[in-house]
């Protein structure tokens, strides 16, 4: 394989002044330099052939050029100050690197950067900013994501090409990914099933953690993080470097935070947690391609609120229901070293392989990763290292692609997938069966590039196949042993049209599917934190969506403008419906003393359907000031009603986002890439809830006025540190999301008031310190 080299120089479009520090990625490849003082960049070890190449600098829209390098070649970027969304290149849902104007499909990307400027409380907190995207929450720590009204296994979620597996059908069981390091996160909303196989029916959330550092570099980072709220102190370093194509990076995390306060609650009892979390990388990237192999470990403790209340003060219970039942006090609300129980422990090992040959004019993408989830849960005061829960769950991932030769424009990949997955059950209970699972699935991509045009669109075939193994309980069965299969013919299909550079309309059609999680064939237990007793259902048939989108973007110099609208068609929608007694009225069974409502998992056809709306204004000549708008807007229902609510569950309610901006680039000589930001979050009150078995109520919609500012600081052309400064909730209002299961927690019998509030006003104070350790001084 020939070896070129690319090189030139980078500049302020408007100044030319030179852009030290600006990035040159190729993404494939994954490889890249920056530029030097001057602005001069080189790139060398670069395969031959076509290349997307992606130019960023802090502070300037990101530049993405089609290249077809035969030779060594010299060219000259010039980057705009002018912010504009959707700009850059994706990896999620496509074969190879595109960029997310010619992608056919409604995608979103948010840089570190981004993640720095806002507060959240994890990293799937910090992605609820982008339209159509929410959460379901259980305090601060534990976030599930929500894609335009489908969350839990509807969702899947990638980490370093690696689909993550963690037991996601639990109400209380979070995405196990270190938010701080990770670089970029992708969104991809809409039925993905064609590249990522059964569960990809809402979307699909990529997170990439590891960019090489520049050739013949050696670099650090520093990240410290403090928030007010609930004292979160966060420290994050990491250490790369690049010698002759041998790259690698390490890091660590410690995260501890104590418990959150509101001004309803005030201290939320046992709402702390901590992290401590290592990984990283070591690889070769030469002219015939890289191979990377990755190794994350992700480990959490996380303690869980009940919200139970004293009748007499209403203060927060703790161990409620056991011999140790008592009253808070002062000092066990103060403090954060000791986690109570209920309290979990989440461990996640990654292991993975990542490979990428440049074959002659094709390439062959080798992806295979090992992960084991260990998920704890701690119920027993009187015994506190005794697990009542303990699942094991092994999981080995493998997909193999290979780009055919281009010709003509046509990009052709065909590819394979799938997992190997294992459940042990280690605690004293059991929620669900041990069991064994494959999954395979074969499928082919294709992309035609017009001078105006995009098509892209393929099909695949899934099978999955689940062995779960009966458990004997006292004198009966609590699970019995079953053999499942399931099989699905994915496909989509898409265009996107640029008629100039200003305007891009795009329009898709996807056919998604998920099979039946395991929690909803073979459930028997009682479900922590609800009234619910649940019996899975093994003969429901996996669900099937068809969902049409459409949009339009338009990019001009003084205004951004993305629109777009779905549909979603949905067969054999799974949810649970209340149990009759035999004798008439409800259904109920005792279970530790406890008295429970009886549910069984159902199946009936539903549809969604919304819009999201992003608008920036900044006009001329104050090019520095943006005026920002999101708008996000989803509707679920039933095809019949369902104990009288046609509702579907889970359905977030309508946000629209103004933020007013102020952006200056250079504002000094020390001070370079300062923003000042001030922001109304308005959630409009959710009146369509499933009322169906009381499931859920209307939620009051809320107001939360945020505010920021930081800059980047230098001393003699060399950035110094980066400082972030962020205060959310600036009025410190009392709010529900709809989407919190705290929501539904005990009546406080004091002020009448149902659940535990969301988190008061905050402030966040991120120091970031970059270090070249190879800069001359």
């Amino acid at each position: 394989m020939q070896k070129v080299k690319l090189s030139g120089r980078i500049t302020d479009a408007r100044t030319g002044e030179p852009l030290p520090g600006a990035y040159v990625y190729f993404v494939d490849d994954k490889i890249g330099g920056s530029a030097d003082a001057n602005g001069y960049y080189e790139v060398a070890e670069i395969p031959s052939g076509h290349q997307v190449v992606e130019i960023s600098h802090t502070g300037y829209a990101n530049l993405v050029v089609h290249l077809e390098l035969k030779s060594d070649t010299k060219m000259d970027f010039a980057l705009t100050t002018v912010i504009a969304e959707n700009q850059g290149v994706i990896v999620t849902g496509v074969s190879g690197a595109t960029s997310i104007r010619k992608s056919t499909v409604p995608v979103a990307s948010l840089r570190r950067q981004d993640m720095y400027q806002q507060i959240s409380s994890n990293i799937v907190d910090a992605l609820t900013r982008i339209p159509g995207v929410s959460q379901v929450s259980t305090g601060p720590a534990i976030s599930k994501p929500v894609i335009r009204g489908l969350g839990y296994n509807r969702v899947v979620t990638v980490s370093d090409g690696v689909r993550q597996e963690g037991q996601q059908w639990g109400d209380e069981h979070g995405v196990e990914i270190d938010e701080l390091s990770i670089n970029r996160a992708e969104v991809l909303k809409g039925p993905a099933s064609l590249m990522y196989g059964s569960d990809a029916l809402a979307g699909v959330i990529n997170f990439i953690t590891h960019n090489p550092a520049p050739e013949g570099s050696l670099k650090a980072n520093w990240l410290s993080e403090y928030e007010s709220n609930n004292r979160m102190t966060a420290f994050h370093g990491d250490l790369s470097g690049n010698k002759k194509g041998l790259n690698w990076n390490v890091y660590g995390t410690f995260r501890s935070a104590a418990d959150y306060r509101n001004k309803y609650d005030g201290v939320v009892l046992n709402s702390r947690f901590n992290e401590k979390n290592a990984g990283g990388y070591i690889g070769i990237n030469k002219s015939w391609g890289f191979s990377h192999f990755i190794f994350s470990r992700f480990d959490q403790r996380i303690g869980m609120v009940e919200g139970e209340r004293d009748p007499v003060s209403g203060r927060f219970i703790l161990y409620g229901g056991t011999p140790l039942e008592r009253v808070a006090t002062d000092m066990d609300l103060g403090g954060r070293d000791q986690i109570f129980i209920p309290r979990q422990r989440v461990q996640h090992n990654k292991f993975v392989s990542d490979n990428n040959f440049v074959i002659g004019n094709s390439r062959l993408k080798i992806n295979l990763a090992y992960q084991d989830n260990r998920r704890q849960e701690f119920g027993n005061p009187e015994e506190p290292k005794e697990k009542s829960l303990f699942f094991d769950l092994g999981t080995l991932n493998y997909n193999l692609i290979w780009q055919l030769p281009e010709k003509n424009e046509w990009h052709v990949s065909i590819g394979a997938g799938g997992m190997r997955q294992t459940n042990r059950n280690k605690g004293l209970e059991a929620l669900i069966p041990e069991y064994n699972l494959f999954d395979a699935g074969a499928f082919v991509y294709v992309q035609r590039f017009f001078k105006d045009l995009t098509l892209s669109g393929g099909a695949r075939f899934d099978n999955r196949s689940i062995r779960s193994f009966s458990l004997f309980d006292g004198t009966d069965y609590r699970f019995n042993a079953f053999q499942k299969g399931f099989s699905n013919l994915s496909g989509s299909f898409g265009l996107s049209y640029e008629p100039s550079k200003l305007l891009t309309f795009k329009w898709n059609i996807a056919r998604g599917f998920r099979s039946p999680s395991l929690s909803e064939l073979s459930s028997n237990g009682a479900h922590e934190g609800t009234n619910r007793y649940e019996y899975g259902e093994p003969d429901l048939k996996a669900e099937t969506s068809l969902q049409t989108d459409g949009g339009f973007q338009l990019n001009h110099e003084h205004i951004t403008v993305d629109l777009s609208v779905f549909y979603n068609r949905m067969q054999h929608f799974i949810y649970y419906r209340k149990l009759e007694s035999v004798n008439g009225g409800d259904s109920l069974l005792q279970d530790a003393g406890n008295t429970f409502t009886a549910f069984r998992f159902h199946q009936q056809n539903a549809k969604l359907y919304g819009a999201e709306l992003n608008v920036d204004l900044h006009p001329h000549p104050l090019d520095w000031l943006h005026f920002e708008n999101t708008f996000s807007y989803v509707r679920g229902r039933f095809d019949a009603t369902v104990d009288g609510s046609d509702n579907l569950p889970l359905i977030p309610a309508i946000r629209w986002i103004n933020t007013l901006r102020g952006s200056f680039n250079n504002a000094g000589r020390s001070l370079r890439n300062l923003y000042v930001r001030l922001e109304a979050d308005n959630t409009f009150r959710q009146s369509k809830p499933f009322t169906g078995f009381n499931t859920e109520t209307a939620t009051a919609g809320y107001t939360l006025l945020n505010a920021g500012a930081g800059s980047d600081v230098y001393k003699k052309k060399v950035l110094l540190f980066s400082v972030y400064l962020s205060v959310s909730n600036i009025t410190n209002k009392s709010y529900q999301n709809h989407l919190s299961r705290l929501k539904y927690t005990d009546v406080n019998p004091v002020t009448g008031r149902m659940g535990v509030f969301n988190m008061g006003r905050d402030i966040s104070l991120k120091i970031n310190v970059p270090m070249d350790l190879k800069r001359k001084p």
